[in-house]
């Protein structure tokens, strides 16, 4: 798993330099992901944390809870307003030069998500979040949407650190539109090439991923929920649909980012973000 630091230098500058970008850039393209290390202010992540412990309880309370697979994987989008959104989390500048070195010119983002792993939660399947956007390539595409994973503590073993599949990305056996779950079978025959590893980072900490690359949310074990915000870059020719709105105030701290923000401003989001997610592939209890 590559993981860089920000030098001194990188840092007053806000970028990598082009050697540092570049060896970014082929890990995505290679393996499929790499973890930027220390770029997101604890602070930012713990007014984070305490919302969405809030905004958990009132998910917690509606009909159908978002639970993605299994019990405990819930889908939970953050606070679309001041002062929880932040740049150095949806608009930072190492990751944005990243994803626009890998995706292109005109590459955007037309919203915010997350999953909030509660404790004894269970294991996932294996699955993609998008499969090849075409059936029977005999070799895959670049990558056209990347996803943006920034936990909000340390991620562990024991809090249920994600598990990934590197290379599985530029398998073409997935293809938009099918079960976005992987077969059993492929996933003992990829076991034997190149096992999964867990993604594990320190807070402050960010994991960028082809979006088409195998994972699973893992059990969290531990006593405490682990929550992760998510952010997805696309591709400048994809659907730019927003997701959902935005305080109008918050359009200030895109400025500058060569990641294009699609999704409104407006004056009052309200609390619809908190009921938008909906269960994936499960109809268990709440």
């Amino acid at each position: 798993m590559i993981e860089v630091t920000p030098t001194d230098t990188e840092r007053a500058s806000e970028a990598f330099e082009e050697a540092r970008l570049r060896v970014l850039v082929e890990a995505i393209r290679e393996d499929g992901f790499v973890v930027i290390e220390d770029v997101v202010d604890h602070a930012h992540l713990d007014l984070l944390t305490e919302r969405m412990e809030q905004d958990l309880v009132a998910i917690r309370k509606l009909p159908r809870v978002s639970h993605n697979f299994v019990w405990g994987n819930v889908q939970q989008h953050p606070p679309p307003f001041e002062p929880f959104v932040f740049r150095d989390v949806v608009a930072n500048p190492f990751v944005c030069q990243v994803t626009s070195a890998v995706l292109g010119e005109g590459a955007f983002m037309n919203g915010m998500t997350g999953n909030t792993n509660l404790p004894g939660s269970s294991i996932q399947p294996v699955h993609t979040d998008d499969g090849q956007l075409w059936p029977d390539l005999e070799v895959a595409t670049p990558a056209y949407e990347l996803v943006v994973n920034i936990a909000l503590e340390d991620t562990t073993l024991e809090n249920g650190a994600i598990e990934l599949w590197p290379g599985t990305h530029l398998d073409v056996g997935q293809v938009v539109g099918q079960d976005i779950r992987v077969p059993e079978e492929a996933v003992e025959r990829r076991r034997e090439v190149v096992p999964a590893v867990r993604g594990t980072t320190r807070k402050g900490s960010v994991l960028i991923r082809d979006k088409r690359m195998w994972h699973r949310g893992m059990p969290n074990t531990s006593d405490r929920i682990r929550f992760m915000v998510a952010m997805v870059h696309c591709i400048r020719w994809l659907d730019r649909k927003p997701r959902y709105a935005l305080e109008r105030g918050c359009a200030a701290v895109f400025e500058g980012c060569p990641i294009e923000a699609t999704m409104p401003f407006v004056d009052d989001p309200g609390d619809e973000y908190l009921k938008l997610p909906r269960p994936y592939a499960y109809d268990g209890p709440n």
